[in-house]
């Protein structure tokens, strides 16, 4: 089977869960299908790159040069008998090269625009074109794949059009042989984290889906004896970036240990900053799976996080981690709750270090990416 696997990010350029999910899921399928991958940006080995900078729509709105973007991928995947898009920034590409091609149209609900209002301060206009063109795509889909039983919960709610015999659970993965335990800690040492105390570290992009605004309000509440690692950058917005500077320079006022590094480091790093850290923390407000917390786990650390999305299916409480409920009208208590789990564990190191263990443990047995190559080659067999 030829398929065409269409997507904004692909290494080395990833920034978020999708584009971690096309790398890995990628790497399996090219052993079970006749692969090509497109994506946005500029060249790059293991891909067909298309430009969002299109220089026939200078000064225009992003959403509509992403368009211009997809309108290439879907003109040159004709040799493809299955289109698989991933996200908004390429599902037009899939639609519309679907109805070119006369081929099926498959794609994985990683995050859903009408759950991401907040998404209109970095798009503008766009985002009501970034919804449209992800509307009409699962409007046509002949298959949808949901990372999470909840994100398929949300798509049926999103999209009640659907068939819902159509849309399909398939986990995001881990691969364990690259996330994993590591003894260095010179990485630490560089950043300005004691490796000999306790601290607490969160990994993601400054936006509002990610919570990070309610982390850094609810560390003011950790133990003082702790540290905290910030590994956060990408901010979506201008004023979002100046929002976090502001939070950040008044925690390091009220406490020392508050390390935040703004540029995205390598896997190599982060592995370093995982392993060592007593908890991982994961705030997030909207999460369809978050891969970030298998990789915590992956790397014998307990986790932190919000009871949101698919994160209930990823970190189990009490075993792997502790869950927070979140209620967005009372960010409050959510900011408390969430400070007294993260200090109940840094008060019994041993619990978390058992935590950590069985959430390695759990990744390697749960959510291997071969297996979830091959539910995925089960979804394109349904729909030829």
């Amino acid at each position: 089977m030829r398929v065409a696997l269409l997507t904004r990010e692909f290494p080395p350029h990833v920034y978020g869960g999708a584009g971690v999910h096309v790398d890995y899921l990628s790497r399996e399928l090219r052993s079970l299908v006749e692969l090509s991958v497109h994506c946005l940006g500029e060249p790059r080995p293991g891909a067909v790159a298309h430009s969002e900078q299109d220089v026939r729509l200078p000064g225009a709105n992003p959403a509509l040069r992403i368009f211009a973007a997809n309108l290439e991928m879907a003109a040159v995947t004709g040799e493809a008998e299955l289109l698989h898009s991933h996200t908004w920034y390429a599902n037009l590409a899939g639609h519309v090269g679907g109805l070119l091609h006369g081929v099926p149209h498959v794609l994985t609900a990683h995050s859903l625009e009408p759950r991401r209002p907040w998404k209109e301060e970095q798009l503008g206009g766009g985002y009501r074109l970034s919804s449209w063109a992800e509307q009409t795509a699962y409007s046509g889909a002949a298959a949808v794949i949901a990372v999470s039983h909840a994100m398929r919960d949300d798509v049926l709610d999103c999209y009640p059009f659907l068939d819902a015999s159509s849309v399909h659970v398939v986990h995001n993965g881990i691969d364990t042989s690259l996330y994993h335990p590591v003894a260095e800690t010179d990485v630490l040492a560089r950043v300005g984290i004691d490796a000999a105390r306790p601290y607490v570290v969160f990994v993601g992009r400054i936006t509002r889906q990610k919570g990070v605004a309610h982390l850094v309000r609810a560390a003011a509440r950790f133990d003082p004896d702790a540290q905290i690692l910030l590994l956060a950058g990408a901010p979506d917005t201008p004023e979002i970036a100046a929002e976090m500077a502001s939070a950040v320079a008044s925690l390091q006022a009220s406490r020392d240990g508050v390390v935040w590094v703004q540029e995205m480091l390598p896997r190599e790093d982060i592995l370093q900053a995982l392993t060592h850290a007593t908890v991982f923390c994961c705030p997030s407000i909207y999460e369809p799976q978050g891969i970030v917390n298998l990789e915590a786990m992956a790397c014998e650390t307990a986790v932190v996080a919000s009871a949101v999305g698919g994160i209930p299916e990823v970190v189990a409480n009490g075993e792997t981690g502790l869950l927070v409920p979140y209620t967005p009208d009372d960010p409050e208590t959510f900011e408390r709750t969430f400070a007294a789990a993260v200090n109940e564990l840094l008060g019994d190191p041993a619990r978390a270090a058992t935590m950590g263990r069985a959430g390695r443990e759990r990744a390697i047995s749960a959510f291997d990416w071969s297996a979830i190559a091959h539910q995925t080659l089960a979804v394109y067999d349904s729909v030829r």
